[in-house]
C-alpha cells in the first residue's frame, strides 16, 4: 500500500470536527500532478448535519451505513442510503443530514489540490 496511512490522534481537525467525526485512513501522492488523494471514514450521528462546505478537488464517495439526505448546491436533494455511491464535484458547495435512526458512515476518496485545506465552509 502507498500513501500514509493517518491513526485517530491524527484526525483532520477544521470547522466541521465539532459536529461529526472524520478519520483520515490514507493520503497518497496521485499521478496527476499538483494533486493528492485522500481517503476518510465520516460518522454523521443521526439528526446532525455536516453543514455547507466544499473541497478542492472531486469527492467520490460511498455510503456504509445509514441514510443521509445530500444536498448539492443548486440541486435536488437526493436520500442515499447504505449502499449507495455519490461524487461531489469540485469547489461545489454541499451538505448531508442524517436522517436516522443511526449513526451514517460514508467512505469518501478526495483527488485534490497539494497544499489545499480538504474542507472549507461554503457562505
Amino acid at each position: 500500500m502507498t500513501g500514509n496511512l493517518t491513526t485517530e490522534a491524527q484526525q483532520p481537525r477544521d470547522a466541521l470536527a465539532g459536529k461529526l467525526r472524520r478519520t483520515e485512513l490514507q493520503r497518497s501522492a496521485s499521478s496527476i500532478p499538483g494533486r493528492e488523494i485522500v481517503q476518510v471514514l465520516t460518522e454523521i450521528p443521526a439528526g446532525v448535519e455536516s453543514g455547507w462546505h466544499m473541497h478542492p478537488g472531486e469527492e467520490v464517495g460511498y455510503i456504509v451505513a445509514g441514510t443521509v439526505q445530500m444536498m448539492l448546491h443548486g440541486q435536488p436533494t437526493v436520500t442515499l442510503r447504505a449502499g449507495d455511491p455519490f461524487l461531489m464535484p469540485p469547489r461545489t458547495p454541499h451538505n448531508a443530514l442524517d436522517v436516522g435512526p443511526e449513526t451514517g458512515r460514508m467512505l469518501s476518496t478526495y483527488i485534490v489540490e497539494v497544499g489545499q485545506p480538504l474542507t472549507t465552509l461554503a457562505d
